[in-house]
């Protein structure tokens, strides 16, 4: 065997003169066993062993950077002070004004008003007795007026009529017992308080009507005390007139979802705007906030000023962290060990990074902030072990692609409102300089029970949306199941328009046109949008009633949109999907941080239960019994 001395070696191997020549540069130990477990005890009768573990894992190795000691910050909250619905004619925004500084925000993105009548029909009989006892209570409290009884010439000026039995538009107060009933026991013994409190918010005066000559003057007095009472006792959309009733309220009915925006001074001058887009009611937080660039809700107010304390840092902990150091006993409670990811698992993967590689480079600064605020750090410096001190930056600053930019509790930012898709359209990117917002809402909110509860759902096999009125709101005040009021309503429907006798069928079999659907289902046809011919919306729409075919009309405030006032009432048709969607209707009750109470009425949405099939069919070959509509 001839030996052969190679003077280029590393030459030989990239040109593969001598495949004989091998290198090895890694030495792999072969296990006996897939269980590590012995070898991460780490026992204490190997102290060596010990150590070299330690330097495996770079607690030997010295860094310049020290541990943060202190940290002085200077930050600026400043409460939102205006506010503006989104939900004007047209689409378009409303006016804007003060924000109420004594009241919540969900009370005041929420308020909507309260219904007294359907179309001529008065119904809230409960409010309109309370405010009927609360102005003869006014009454009683003079002698004089008490002692002239003017509670019963007010009784006999504003009375609560008795319902016609044999009138089909008096059938909301006559069909029902309980309502029946009750109307029967007030009927010319109380007072209609509404129909005063109106006589007075009309410019009308508490005297006009009565008797009155040297007790006028009382009486017109009491006047302002009844409007101002009910008016703060449940707090309603402001700014209603005859052109928009519905003041600033924030519920828009073809979105089915409230829109509103606040706005806030900023410490460089101006305002930043706050738009909630898609708000369905009930929690209000930060998320659902979004900051509108270039927009303004006419805010002057400049900033407060801004806060500078000097605090120190602790390094975050969490319940089964690692130790920083090797030798340290760990909490077991927490068994990182028993994590087996997948290879597909991203997330998994990177929590455990996270929490066994990074978890001890992290460090919390307390920072107290009033609650209503939207703050803003304007300057953040950290000084260190080694009296380094640090200007330190937010992380989504620097050079780089957007998408590299990290952020959490920042507000998202909506189009501009002069571009396409403003009003709702979300942006990829954070906002510049958004701050962290506390919404000034409120901790806790009782809400009662539901006044109307509708739920609108797709019935694919009748190729409709249906609008299931499973709550009512009686003409007493009180929520009443749908299906039963809706049987109640037909049974007298029936009374007053019996059935003739049927003939003697001629045919075994009979012809039907179109099945019946309980009346508490209201329908919503697909109808095109206007100028556009793929589009499609919502339209709501009315089905003949089993008794004298006339349209059954919805009994909730929800589905009666613009019904009272001969418009049409459209529904975008991405709002209804496939699980459907529900609304509730119901008082909500809260203390503010003052001890004020605040009373407000609100709709809630929710997500539906899936589709459901009202049995609708059409062209039926029944049995020969000539029933209705054969």
């Amino acid at each position: 065997m001839t030996e052969t001395r190679i003077q280029d070696l590393p030459g030989a191997m990239s040109r593969r003169d001598h495949p004989t020549v091998g290198v090895w540069n890694r030495l792999e130990g072969r296990p006996r066993t897939t269980d590590f477990g012995r070898a991460l005890r780490v026992e204490v009768r190997d102290p060596l062993w010990m150590l070299a573990r330690q330097w495996q894992l770079g607690e030997f190795r010295g860094t310049d950077g020290g541990s943060p000691v202190t940290a002085t910050y200077s930050v600026t909250a400043s409460p939102p002070g205006r506010f503006r619905s989104d939900t004007g004619p047209d689409g378009a925004p409303g006016p804007s004004g003060p924000l109420p500084p004594d009241r919540p925000l969900e009370a005041v993105a929420e308020r909507r008003p309260l219904p007294f009548t359907f179309g001529a029909e008065p119904i809230s009989f409960d409010l309109r007795l309370a405010l009927g006892r609360r102005w003869l209570k006014l009454l009683a409290r003079s002698p004089d007026l008490r002692s002239r009884r003017f509670g019963e010439r007010y009784v006999e000026l504003y009375p609560i009529a008795l319902p016609d039995p044999a009138n089909p538009a008096d059938s909301a107060r006559v069909a029902h017992p309980e309502v029946w009933a009750a109307t029967q026991a007030v009927a010319g013994r109380r007072l209609d308080g509404y129909l005063l409190y109106l006589h007075l918010k009309g410019g009308g005066r508490a005297a006009d009507g009565i008797d009155a000559r040297r007790q006028r003057d009382e009486l017109n007095a009491l006047g302002p005390r009844l409007t101002g009472w009910f008016d703060d006792l449940i707090d309603q959309p402001s700014g209603a007139d005859p052109q928009r009733p519905e003041g600033d309220s924030t519920w828009d009915p073809r979105r089915l979802e409230h829109r509103f925006s606040v706005s806030a001074a900023v410490p460089a001058g101006g305002e930043r705007v706050l738009t909630a887009p898609e708000y369905p009611g009930g929690e209000l937080d930060w998320h659902a906030f979004s900051v509108t660039p270039d927009a303004t809700l006419g805010g002057t107010a400049p900033a407060p000023a801004p806060i500078n304390r000097t605090v120190f840092p602790s390094p975050v902990r969490f319940s089964g962290m690692p130790l920083p150091r090797w030798w340290a006993v760990e909490d077991g409670r927490t068994n990182f060990a028993a994590v087996t990811p997948d290879s597909t698992d991203l997330a998994r993967l990177i929590f455990l990074e996270f929490a066994l590689v990074y978890s001890n480079d992290w460090y919390q600064l307390p920072c107290d902030l009033p609650a209503g605020t939207l703050a803003s750090i304007q300057g953040l410096a950290v000084t260190d072990v080694f009296g380094q001190r640090r200007w330190i930056t937010p992380a989504d600053r620097g050079v780089g692609q957007n998408r590299q930019h990290w952020s959490m509790y920042t507000l998202n930012s909506l189009d501009s409102p002069g571009s396409p898709g403003s009003h709702g359209s979300l942006g990829d990117e954070p906002a510049d300089d958004a701050g962290l917002l506390l919404p000034p809402g409120t901790p806790k909110v009782a809400t009662g029970p539901a006044l109307e509860d509708v739920v609108l759902v797709r019935d694919e096999s009748a190729n409709l949306v249906w609008g299931v009125e499973q709550t009512v709101r009686q003409a007493t005040g009180e929520g009443r199941s749908g299906d039963e009021a809706a049987a109640e309503t037909l049974a007298f429907r029936r009374r007053l328009h019996p059935p003739a006798a049927p003939d003697d069928p001629h045919a075994p079999v009979a012809y039907q046109v179109m099945s019946s659907v309980p009346e508490n289902w209201i329908p919503f046809i697909p109808v095109h949008v206007p100028g556009d011919n793929r589009a499609v919306q919502l339209q709501r729409a009315a089905m003949p009633s089993e008794v004298d075919a006339t349209p059954v009309r919805p009994r909730t405030t929800l589905l009666r949109e613009g019904l009272d006032a001969g418009c049409p009432y459209f529904v975008n048709e991405e709002e209804v999907p496939r699980s459907g969607t529900r609304l509730t209707v119901a008082y909500n009750r809260t203390r503010t941080r003052t001890g004020r109470v605040v009373l407000w009425l609100s709709v809630h949405r929710t997500t539906g239960r899936g589709e459901r099939s009202s049995g609708l069919s059409f062209d039926l070959l029944t049995t020969s019994t000539a029933e209705p509509g054969t």
